[in-house]
């Protein structure tokens, strides 16, 4: 445990907030370089004669790494600290990034994204939300959202950075750029992350910790072993697979789309801008009305709305609707990503929080991997993305129904801080 009176952060500024920051920033750099993707979907299928399906794929193994990885770097995490596993993802980012620069086939493009990107995000994303999670207790809603807008943020700057990047250089030298960016400002933010606030002498929230808890071997809460066998681990499990098959669609297809639909290229990327906006919003003011209305109830609410938004899509052939679509898919989507960790440590708490999330994220893995690739393939088919954004509504419906019979079988009170 640290002395804070050996030039330490002064009690008056929690350095749970500065956890927030590092956080923030690894999904910032992480996820923004990631949904850069959209932008370079048209180049990488000209430049290697591919089909839209095939191109889309790369994305989907990337996805599928780095939520499929949580599993894995959750426990890390948990053992070793979420310091180091973030620094290491962001290098691996920004690695992948330069690599795929230099790549010469689209299988080089797979290996080089898939697993520099993949497993780059895979080591950092779930340890540093984890971490946030053990800093928070009355505002963590607030700020897990507040970690994770910085996806929002990123979805917002990044892909119209990355659109002028492949204008003014080429797509190459755009990607090489992407890579010492996510080396430069990931490494550097990552290393403020901490991975519990005992080791400062600290209470979640920033309270002095009492004399019991500095002598407790681990946090009160679930082991893995015994959250994957509640019926609540199990629901949420369920409704976040079924969710996930159409969550990426969008951040893959949508400039494509839009070009489809006749929109310039300048006003196409914006697209993504639009949904990074509604991301951050959802984030940052989802995640702290959550703290209010229950995030069980907010979790739920999420998955209508995605629902409604995807069925929306369909109807969205003028730039204006693909706006309104983006900026209420994103609000949606964003308030998802915040209330998502918080929920897990109110059902499971802190002892294994990082570890629990890990194996919550392969659900969301394997949505991402047939996702976007099979509607990139329906659209190879049919020349129309119809059916799969009705297959992603659907599929979000079904979560619903999952997640209210999660909310009928679970206590009206949290269990983070009680042992079972």
């Amino acid at each position: 445990m640290r002395d804070l009176s050996a030039g330490q952060v002064p009690p008056r500024v929690f350095y749970g907030w500065f956890v927030v920051a590092g956080a923030f920033a690894v999904t910032f750099v992480g996820f923004g370089c990631a949904y850069t993707f959209s932008a370079f979907l048209e180049s990488l299928q000209r430049d290697f004669a591919a089909s839209r399906g095939s191109v889309s794929l790369v994305f989907s193994l990337a996805g599928f790494l780095y939520f499929g990885l949580g599993i894995l770097s959750g426990p890390l995490a948990d053992r070793w600290g979420s310091r180091r596993l973030s620094v290491i993802g962001m290098l691996l980012v920004g690695l992948g990034l330069w690599f795929a620069g230099l790549a010469r086939t689209l299988g080089e493009v797979y290996v080089a994204y898939g697993l520099g990107v993949g497993l780059g995000i895979g080591c950092s994303y779930v340890p540093a939300v984890g971490a946030v999670q053990r800093w928070f207790l009355k505002r963590r809603g607030f700020a897990s959202g507040l970690a994770v807008s910085g996806i929002g943020v990123g979805t917002l700057i990044m892909p119209p950075l990355a659109a002028y990047l492949i204008a003014l250089l080429g797509w190459r030298h755009a990607y090489l750029l992407l890579g010492v960016l996510a080396a430069v400002v990931g490494v550097g933010m990552a290393m403020m992350i901490e991975n519990d606030p005992r080791d400062r002498g600290l209470s979640p929230d920033g309270e002095p910790l009492r004399p019991a808890a500095v002598n407790a071997e681990t946090a009160p809460g679930f082991s893995v072993r015994e959250a994957i066998r509640t019926r609540r681990f199990l629901g949420l499990y369920a409704a976040c697979l079924a969710c996930s098959f159409g969550l990426f669609v969008p951040f893959v297809h949508l400039i494509p789309y839009a070009l489809d639909h006749g929109v310039p290229r300048s006003l196409a990327v914006l697209l993504l801008g639009a949904v990074g906006v509604g991301s951050t919003a959802g984030r940052f003011f989802l995640g702290s009305l959550a703290d209010k209305l229950g995030r069980e109830s907010s979790l739920l609410l999420m998955f209508v709305g995605m629902a409604v938004a995807l069925l929306s899509w369909v109807f969205a052939t003028a730039y204006w609707g693909m706006v309104a679509f983006a900026l209420a898919y994103g609000v949606c989507y964003g308030g998802f990503v915040a209330i998502l960790p918080a929920l897990v440590m109110d059902y499971f708490g802190g002892r294994q929080v990082s570890s629990i999330i890990g194996v919550l994220y392969t659900s969301v893995a394997f949505g991402t991997l047939v996702g976007p690739s099979a509607a990139g393939f329906a659209f190879d088919l049919k020349h129309s993305y119809t059916l799969p954004i009705l297959a992603g509504a659907a599929t979000n419906a079904i979560a619903v129904l999952i997640m209210r019979g999660v909310a009928a079988s679970t206590p009206r009170t949290p269990v983070s801080t009680t042992r079972p």
